[in-house]
């Protein structure tokens, strides 16, 4: 048995309350047979539990874009792992290049909210990848190495079973440029690698790695037809039905 193929959208801060209605209902009805593949959407947390409620009875899943690792507390903004688990939610991003370097998210903050989401049983996508500077002076392998090592410290082997990650490189997240498949496919390997020396080689080739970082129906094909990338964490590309299920729906 294989390991799971997930198509996740990112909606970023995007799309009023309307619009976020239309684009799911457009997603939900044009998903086609896509058999074991599936869907992950994550809107903006102010809209999340009106699209559960739409999604509800279908396949696709919903999940938030941040969380935060307390409970409950005088934490202006954020919201809790409680909060997500009480509406429905069942996934959240954890570690997006976004809150590492818009909102300077340490490794610290990543590995407290990674165990935040296991311990009220959600399922994280743990977001990992090396800016262009590290890349350029060879040090990609050591940046992620250490991203997956500090978000998965003490985590528990029952718990890694439910993990997600996703490998997006950050010189290529919105900037139109893609890793080409060869080195996105050395880079989840070396992922699962790493995995491997952490807990085991079956735990290992469990846990799906997508890829992330202006993936599009242009670029789709080529990325899933590697044999360690498990599906994709889609931007901008998850802001218009077409594209999105587009991508969905790739031959692999």
């Amino acid at each position: 048995m294989g390991r799971r193929m997930i198509f996740a959208g990112n909606w970023k801060m995007n799309k009023c309350f309307q619009e976020a209605i239309e684009l799911t209902n457009d997603i939900i009805s044009g998903l086609d047979d896509i058999g074991e593949r599936e869907v992950i959407i994550f809107p903006p947390s102010i809209y999340v539990k009106e699209i559960i409620d739409k999604c509800k009875n279908t396949i696709v899943e919903v999940g938030v874009q941040n969380i935060y690792y307390k409970k409950e507390g005088a934490f202006t903004g954020e919201i809790s792992p409680m909060m997500v688990k009480d509406v429905g939610a069942k996934y959240v991003l954890i570690g997006h290049s976004e809150r590492r370097h818009v909102f300077g998210e340490t490794n610290d903050d990543v590995e407290r909210k990674v165990k935040a989401a296991f311990e009220y049983n959600l399922n994280p996508i743990l977001c990992v990848g090396e800016l262009l500077e590290d890349r350029e002076k060879g040090l990609s392998d050591d940046v992620v190495k250490k991203q997956v090592q500090e978000a998965l410290k003490d985590i528990s082997e029952e718990n890694i079973q439910n993990l997600i990650i996703a490998y997006e490189p950050v010189w290529a997240i919105g900037t139109g440029k893609v890793a080409t498949p060869e080195i996105a496919e050395s880079m989840h390997h070396f992922i699962r690698k790493t995995l491997m020396n952490l807990y085991n080689d079956k735990l290992a080739q469990e846990i799906p790695i997508l890829y992330g970082g202006s993936v599009s129906p242009d670029n789709i094909k080529g990325l899933y037809s590697m044999n360690e990338i498990d599906g994709v964490l889609v931007g901008g590309a998850s802001l218009k039905s077409k594209s999105f299920l587009d991508i969905i729906h790739v031959d692999r």
